[in-house]
């Protein structure tokens, strides 16, 4: 862009009112967001307030700050909105959409008048199972996927280099690149690790490829992955900006139902997700190649309170190592896919989304 241009757009952009979205959800969560977030961010000067780390996958244009602020959190007691720290810290803004709150009436009514009565207040969750998340996130601000772009993560220039770098070191270039994410926000929805290496190991002697596997804090303090990471490379101690270049340079990515999936998604990788106790339909990444397993057992998806005391896990112990390596075979002739508008494909036994 030419340094003109760019002068248009600030003038242009500074005409725009100001807005503050407040957003407490994980990785997965603020993926489905983004298609939300972007289409604001074209009508007023966002700024968002969510875990800071996230601020590496949106455009540079949009500032991500951390949700933990006094301002905020004095919502929470009747009367913080009449403080003057509260008050000046709402006053740029023209309006306030938040996706917290929604269930505390002292927050509502809080926010309500710290933001001068333009607040939007929206439950984090929709009451519809069947609607993915991230048409949700576009529904409470009046919008449909038809009003937005194709979701695509900007690559930062230093986790280009860095996930080049990365490259070199371990000597992937020209080789097939397979990347692993084995985790998940919770156990109950991990595939099992023994399945993951069996995988791995079909790659190399299908491909003559190369493995890495993506363990981030969560993984590395629960353990269970030690004999994967002692096989195939490793990528640790990394950030959000270099998890989605080293992604976008996969030949094809594999994971649970997890923020890092959606990650991959959006990022442009070929995506192979796993889905067992969990809902496709509301969280089935979205990208140009994603793939979706399910087994479709008859008592799943279900709820996290029966996920959590399933004594079986039908819907992962059972999804044995073959069946996704008879899938992946076909996924990975890419040239032989025709995908449908959606960029989705969802195998399973009891239900399908296109």
């Amino acid at each position: 862009m030419s340094a003109g241009k760019r002068a248009q757009r600030r003038m242009t952009d500074g005409k725009k009112p100001r807005s503050a979205l407040l957003f407490p959800g994980a990785l997965g969560d603020f993926v489905c967001l983004l298609p939300a977030l972007h289409a604001l961010a074209r009508a007023s000067r966002v700024e968002v307030f969510a875990k800071s780390e996230f601020a590496e996958i949106v455009p540079q244009n949009i500032p991500v700050r951390a949700l933990e602020r006094y301002a905020i959190n004095r919502l929470f007691v009747a009367g913080g909105a009449q403080e003057p720290r509260v008050r000046d810290f709402f006053s740029p803004y023209h309006c306030v959409y938040s996706w917290m709150g929604s269930r505390q009436p002292v927050f509502a009514g809080e926010l309500g008048a710290a933001a001068r009565g333009q607040a939007r207040l929206f439950a984090f969750r929709g009451a519809d199972s069947a609607l993915h998340q991230a048409d949700y996130y576009l529904a409470c601000l009046g919008l449909s996927r038809s009003d937005c772009d194709a979701l695509i993560i900007p690559l930062r220039p230093e986790a280009r280099r860095w996930s080049q770098e990365f490259w070199d070191r371990h000597a992937l270039n020209n080789k097939a690149v397979l990347v692993m994410a084995p985790g998940s926000g919770a156990r109950e929805k991990n595939w099992p690790a023994a399945y993951f290496a069996a995988v791995a190991r079909w790659w190399r002697e299908r491909t003559r490829g190369e493995v890495i596997l993506l363990l981030g804090p969560v993984e590395e303090e629960r353990g269970g992955f030690e004999t994967l990471a002692d096989n195939f490379i490793t990528a640790r101690n990394f950030n959000l900006a270099q998890v989605a270049a080293l992604l976008s340079r996969a030949d094809l990515y594999l994971g649970n139902d997890s923020g890092t999936t959606h990650l991959a998604a959006a990022s442009g990788a070929p995506t192979v997700a796993l889905f067992g106790p969990s809902d496709a339909r509301s969280w089935a990444p979205r990208g140009a190649k994603v793939l979706v397993l399910s087994l479709g057992v008859a008592c799943s998806p279900c709820a996290l309170e029966v996920m959590t005391g399933c004594p079986h896990r039908k819907c992962l112990m059972e999804f044995f190592p073959e069946k996704i390596i008879s899938e992946l075979e076909c996924f990975a002739a890419m040239a032989t896919l025709t995908w449908g508008g959606s960029g989705i494909r969802v195998h399973a036994d009891s239900f399908s989304i296109r």
